[in-house]
């Protein structure tokens, strides 16, 4: 493990699991790097009444945070009326949560974006006052119109890049479906505003699209998640809020160096959510690419690196690959500030060379997890019942075996479990819709191995 710090940012720290040992021409190398970040979560912005810093004050220390919540306000939103009143709390909460110092904004979605607070083309900046007159001017949107998530998110880009802030997020709420867009509209926006902000997503009801909003979270690197009962939004948005305040440095990204003659045949986030980086690879130079992990607070995540390498000989061995976290500075340029090694080393000792590290085994099975409980949801839909019993039922089959007990109780609710540790299951005659949905939007979620 390697550790380095920087006193304007919270300490991150790189641990790498793997069974180095391959047979003789074997050229797949595995790692799980477990990547920790301490000591920051309190650079988005001040406490509450604290004083703001003087400009001379060191870059991180101050207000360097924008955060923009965009609030459904289409006409299914009075359906029944209280899930507007619970939306209109749940945004009140949120901006009672917003740190002083930190830019923010209001924005109300409907087939059109409109600013609600501070409306005047830029963000406010929070104290007592403008969270005051942000509430009140909250307590007036009414559930009028259509649903364009594209457009909402365009003029939430639009306000947060008038803040010269590196920490830039954003929260969205829909209840509905993106019905009032150009197909494709939502993908360009989301293309367009990748990198640039993060959007933690939610959908209220049971009547919007998960893929939908789970493609948003995973475009924007933020969270996604369902509040079947919109009594629930306050306490959910104030969670949201409160880990956006946490966060103490943006655009971290993962840096992979591997040596002449190998390359990089996946990265992918497998804690505390699955999602595959592969594609989102910068290059930076020779031999190096950087794939983007957002922003970071006091936390800890868990990524899978496969490293293709040249066939060696019995006895030889090779640094695979290097992985470093690189964070941006004020300057424009990045500096690594945690670092870990990827080792290959080839052996005719059979027992070592087939050993599946414990770490490497887990996170292939949570990621196998979360793509058969999609993969059994949608046969289900489509009528294929054949399929999604044997699906989900390898489904409860590995969240029994890794000990994921949340997913466990939500598969049960979708499938009558015969035998976990077979996977013999029997599809449900009924299930409801938030059930369903709520297996579907949290299929990504895994647990980490036991200690």
């Amino acid at each position: 493990m390697a550790v380095f710090s920087k006193s304007d940012v919270p300490q991150f720290a790189v641990d790498i699991y793997q069974n180095e040992y391959l047979p003789e021409g074997g050229r797949e190398v595995n790692a799980i790097v477990t990547v920790t970040a301490t000591g920051g979560g309190t650079l988005g912005g001040l406490p509450l009444g604290a004083q703001s810093p003087s400009p001379a004050q060191a870059y991180g220390t101050g207000p360097d945070a924008a955060v923009v919540v965009m609030v459904d306000c289409s006409g299914s939103m009075d359906n029944p009326p209280t899930k507007m009143r619970n939306a209109r709390d749940a945004t009140a909460a949120a901006i009672d949560t917003i740190r002083d110092g930190v830019a923010f904004g209001v924005i109300a979605g409907t087939h059109e974006a409109y600013e609600v607070y501070p409306a005047d083309g830029r963000l406010a900046v929070a104290d007592s006052a403008t969270r005051h007159q942000a509430k009140q001017a909250v307590g007036k949107l009414a559930a009028n119109g259509g649903t364009a998530i594209g457009s909402w998110l365009w003029l939430a880009d639009e306000l947060l890049a008038t803040a010269d802030v590196p920490i830039r997020h954003g929260i969205l709420l829909t209840d509905g479906r993106n019905e009032h867009e150009a197909p494709g509209a939502l993908r360009a926006v989301l293309d367009a505003c990748a990198g640039r902000f993060t959007c933690d997503a939610r959908g209220v009801g049971t009547d919007w699209e998960v893929k939908e909003l789970t493609d948003v979270a995973s475009a924007l690197l933020g969270t996604v998640d369902i509040v079947a009962d919109p009594s629930g939004l306050a306490d959910d948005f104030r969670q949201m809020m409160e880990n956006a305040m946490g966060k103490g440095v943006a655009d971290v990204a993962l840096r992979v160096w591997t040596p002449q003659g190998s390359e990089v045949k996946w990265v992918k986030q497998v804690a505390p959510t699955v999602e595959d980086l592969t594609l989102r690879r910068a290059e930076v130079g020779p031999r190096a690419g950087d794939y983007p992990t957002g922003s970071w607070g006091d936390e800890s995540r868990d990524y899978h690196v496969c490293i293709k390498v040249p066939r060696s000989e019995v006895g030889e061995e090779m640094l695979a690959g290097r992985i470093s976290l690189v964070v941006p500075q004020p300057d424009g340029t990045a500096q690594a500030v945690a670092q870990g090694l990827v080792r290959a080393c080839w052996t005719d000792d059979m027992a070592a060379s087939t050993r599946i590290n414990a770490q490497v085994a887990h996170y292939t099975g949570q990621a196998e997890l979360a793509q058969v409980i999609q993969e059994g949801l949608e046969a289900r839909k489509q009528g294929d019942f054949d399929s999604a019993t044997a699906k989900l039922g390898r489904a409860v089959q590995l969240a029994s075996v890794s000990g994921n007990e949340e997913t466990s109780k939500l598969l049960a609710k979708v499938v009558d479990v015969v035998d976990a540790a077979s996977g013999t299951v029997r599809l449900k005659a009924r299930v409801a819709d938030a059930d369903e949905m709520t297996l579907e939007t949290r299929s990504t979620k895994t647990v980490r191995v036991k200690k």
